[in-house]
Order: C-alpha cells, then structure tokens, then sequence
C-alpha cells in the first residue's frame, strides 16, 4: 500500500465528463489497495471569469474580498468530483483549504502556506475515504480564506503530499511529462524518465509551462517525489526526483526559452562607484525584476554601456523609471528593445564536463545567431538573442547536444 497525493488541473477538470474520468483515475488507485487525497484547480476558465467580475466591480478591489470570490471556482469542482466518486461506489469527502486547515500567510492573492493540519485528514484516508482537497486555498492569521496566486495548486498538492508523508505525489496535466525541449516547436523532442529536482526548477523558472515554481522549490525542499502525468493519455509520465535516483545522468537535459523577456541598455553611463544602485535601488523599489545583466569595458575610464532584461510586461515601468532619473544617472540614452528570447541549456551533468557553453556558442555561431548577453550557473547557460531566431535556436541545440529522438 502506497500513499498517493494526485492533482488535477483546470483542463483535467474542464467539464463533468472530464470530471468523471478523474474519478475514474482515482478510483483506480484506490482498487490498487493505495490511500488517495485528490488536489484539484477550478474548471478551465472560472478563475479567469472570476477575476474579471472583480475587476468590473472595483479595479483596486479589496485584496481579502478577491479571495472570497476566487476561490469559490475550487469549491464547486472538488464538490462535483466527491459526487462523481461517491457514484462509482468510492468513499470520498470534499475538503476545503480553511477546513484542513492548510495555514497561510496574510498575503491576499499571493499567500505562501506555512502549515498543514493532517491529523484527521489522515485519519480518514487509513479508513478508506478519498480526501478532495481544494487546491489554492489557504486560511490567513485573520482566519480569512486565502488565495496562493496563479498555479498555486501545483504547490498545494506538494504540500500536501510533503504534510501526510505521501510515497509520491502525481500531477496531472493537458501534457503527458517533461520533454527535452517543446514538442510543439522541435519535434524531435523526446520524453524524459526521470528529472532531477534542480534542473526541473530551472526548466520552470526559465519558461518550462509544465510545473509551477514554487511547487518544484517544495519538492525540492521537502524532497517530494514528483511525477507529471497526462489527465487524457495512459502513458508513463517523467519522474522528479533526487539526483542520486538518475543512474545515467544526461550532459543536458533540457533547453528552455522565454519570450517575455526585453532588453534595456544605457548609453554611456558614468563608469564610478555606486552607479549599479543607482540604477537598480529604483527598479526595485518599482517591483521591476532585473535578470541577465551585462557592462562593458569602459575604454576611457569615464563611460560604459549597461544592458539588462525585465520581463517585457515591466518595460514601460522600467523605462518611465529610468527616464525620470536620467539627470541623475548621467547616462546618454536609453535604448529599449522588446524583440528579444531567452534561451537556456539546463544539465546537472554541467558540473562535471566542461565545455557545455562552447558548444552553444559556437552551435549558434555556425547558423549566424548573434548572442547578445550571456549568464550562467552551475547547471545552465541562457543567452539573449533576437526572438526572430527562436525555432532555428532551439532546434539546432537540441541536436548538438544529442537530444533528438
């Protein structure tokens, strides 16, 4: 007998004849002789409907107010799927966040859970019952019901699955595991087994759409065995796990990209000391993320150039911010530039083998690629080209390094 966390998304859950094959997944693993909890999204589309009657009633609405609202689209789907159950002859009880309860912070919209209260949760799942949980909520200090932000319940099932001790905890989706790269735009990207924690975080964070952030920094933390499974395909999934579960591990695993990216870069700006803070207290302090970053030599030890990317939602902010400050900053001008990709190889086997970041480079180079900011890790090199050479990009390295199927 195993303990088995599964989660199912909005497209899993669109509609009552998706809800029904859910229980009938469900079902299956508890004919296996396993305990069952179920973590579920709203059905596809609610949120976003929800969201908008709160924005057509107040614009800047009450934070706590929104979460009421939100989080009802949970309620009514792990309600239709404890029926669903209860009608294939599967003991089943829906539960609410605020029932659990799963504790947040006070964070309205964004809350991050602190604990879980399982002990009669997992009562009733050694006594047969399939917990359905409601992913995406949480229960404030306030004892107001909470919200985790978009994806938040990806991260609810890992906690969960991390607070009753689950032997695994599967994720379902609208696709069948984590490739090498997008099968959408490579096709000759292939499936992988097994991923390591680390790398997966670095897939998700650098565009990946399989698995949120957060849920993959819980596994991580909690080392809870993930596996990301299709909700419409019986077929093996990809397995996250610990690096020391890989027997074969690959030199790279796989190559991400994001196209919300933009690239600023300041013309001549004084080359002395505290003119990086300068730049960067304020962008901060306007919630502007700053990721890859690069200075030039100053020749004359007066000047340099300064290029950096924000997330092209935040370019106008950015460079509003920027503008208002340019007397103080002393830079000659600023040169904005939406047209941009991130592109990253990921790869524990990096730690171990060099020459990773030569290949990419010169796999560019040959198909006249120009590369125009460079970062790297211990287990990823991402350059900054232009967004015309996305697909040509990808689908070279993808066979340089070996990864075509």
């Amino acid at each position: 007998m195993a303990r088995i966390v599964m989660k199912f998304g909005g497209t899993s859950v669109g509609d009552c004849d998706r809800i029904k094959n859910v229980a009938r997944r469900v079902k299956a693993e508890v004919d296996r002789g396993n305990e069952v909890a179920v973590v579920v999204s709203a059905m596809s589309g609610v949120t976003n409907q929800l969201v908008d009657y709160c924005k057509q009633i107040a614009p800047l609405h009450d934070a706590r107010e929104y979460d009421t609202v939100v989080s009802t689209g949970e309620q009514v789907t792990i309600g239709l799927l404890s029926i669903a159950l209860q009608e294939l002859g599967v003991q089943a009880r829906s539960w609410m966040g605020w029932q659990i309860p799963i504790r947040s912070d006070g964070a309205h919209g964004k809350a991050r859970i602190e604990t879980i209260e399982t002990t009669e949760l997992e009562r009733r799942m050694a006594s047969g019952q399939v917990a359905v949980v409601a992913g995406f909520q949480g229960l404030g200090p306030d004892n107001r019901v909470t919200t985790l932000g978009r994806g938040g319940s990806d991260t609810s099932a890992v906690a969960l699955a991390a607070a009753v001790h689950a032997d695994r905890c599967d994720i379902y989706t609208d696709v069948d595991g984590v490739y090498t790269t997008d099968p959408r735009i490579v096709a000759k990207a292939r499936k992988l087994d097994k991923i390591t924690y680390e790398e997966m975080l670095e897939l998700a964070s650098l565009g990946a759409k399989v698995l949120q952030t957060r849920s993959v920094e819980m596994a991580m933390k909690h080392r809870v065995r993930v596996q990301v499974l299709s909700s419409f395909v019986d077929a093996p999934g990809t397995l996250v796990c610990d690096e020391e579960e890989i027997v074969e591990k690959e030199l790279v695993s796989g190559i991400a990209y994001s196209r919300d990216e933009a690239k600023i870069t300041l013309v001549r700006v004084a080359d002395r000391p505290g003119v990086a803070a300068a730049i960067f207290g304020p962008l901060a302090d306007a919630n502007v993320n700053v990721d890859m970053i690069v200075q030039n030599v100053s020749e004359d030890g007066k000047h340099t150039d300064l290029t950096f990317t924000v997330a092209k939602s935040d370019l106008d902010r950015a460079t509003k911010v920027l503008n208002e400050r340019q007397g103080s900053l002393g830079y000659e001008r600023l040169v904005p530039d939406s047209n941009v990709v991130k592109i990253s190889v990921i790869g524990v086997g990096m730690r171990s083998h060099a020459g990773v970041a030569q290949k990419m480079f010169s796999t560019l180079a040959d198909k006249a690629i120009n590369i125009q900011v460079i970062t790297t890790s211990e287990i990823k090199v991402s350059v900054l080209v232009a967004e015309e050479y996305t697909e040509l990009a990808l689908r070279a390295l993808h066979s340089a390094y070996g990864l075509d199927a």
